[in-house]
């Protein structure tokens, strides 16, 4: 069975633990499965850009060792470690930052990111800016909170007037900002209407979809490496059959 991994790069359980919820919806009976993995030594939180340098080598470490898997998911907004963890394997490797801005732009013409803090909006302004999609944020606005207090209750109403300052700023849909906020996503999308993204769900989404296309590529493979098998065994016998010519 395919396998596909979430990494989560910080050292909370609690966020993991959110991240099964978020793609739990996603899973297909005998198909990928979804299998989980915390990074112990990593911060509480990745919230800032010495959190994202400090936990780079360790993901490109798990990927490289991990030839099981069928694809991998950095479950961190900041797509910490994508490019080098790209390198270290030939199975696809998603980024839920990458992934969920390109779900909200099969959505909507622009959207807005509910960000975790000052620092957050600056990285997603950086990474806008090489992915070339500017033109369609509508801008970020911060909670002023850290990972784990985005995760809480309490943070909904923060959250909900984060959102409705977006949509007032042009956004048409909203990118929850934080791989904690998922338990948020179903309560935002009723109370305004539109599409909001959680990136969890968006790259478990489509890591699922590359998983099951390469199962499709193996299943129209098996018929013809099957047939070449059986072309060689042909010959093998023809071969063992044929009469020796007398000196």
């Amino acid at each position: 069975m395919a396998k596909i991994l979430l990494i989560n790069p910080n050292s909370n359980e609690a966020v993991t633990a959110g991240m099964r919820e978020a793609v739990a919806p996603l899973s297909v009976q005998g198909g990928p499965a979804f299998v989980f993995r915390t990074l112990t030594s990593g911060p509480f939180g990745v919230e800032s850009q010495a959190d994202v340098e400090a936990v780079t080598l360790p993901l490109r470490a798990i990927v490289a060792e991990r030839r099981d898997v069928d694809a991998f998911v950095i479950a961190c907004f900041s797509d910490p470690g994508l490019a080098v963890c790209r390198e270290a394997t030939k199975a696809a490797v998603l980024g839920i930052r990458e992934c969920a801005i390109f779900t909200a732009l099969m959505q909507a013409d622009r959207f807005g990111v509910v960000a975790l803090g000052p620092a957050s909006v600056k990285r997603q302004s950086r990474a806008f800016r090489e992915m070339g999609v500017t033109d369609r944020w509508s801008g970020s606005v911060p909670l002023y909170m850290t990972c784990a207090q985005s995760e809480a209750d309490s943070a909904f109403p923060a959250i909900e007037a984060a959102a409705e300052k977006l949509l007032e700023g042009g956004a048409e849909a909203i990118v929850l900002g934080c791989a904690g906020m998922v338990k948020h996503r179903a309560p935002l999308a009723a109370r305004f209407g539109v599409p909001v993204i959680d990136p969890v769900q968006a790259a478990g989404a489509q890591a699922l979809g590359l998983a099951l296309l390469a199962e499709a590529d193996r299943i129209a493979a098996a018929p013809t490496q099957i047939s070449e098998a059986r072309a060689l065994s042909e010959r093998a016998r023809r071969r063992g059959s044929a009469p020796r010519r007398q000196n």
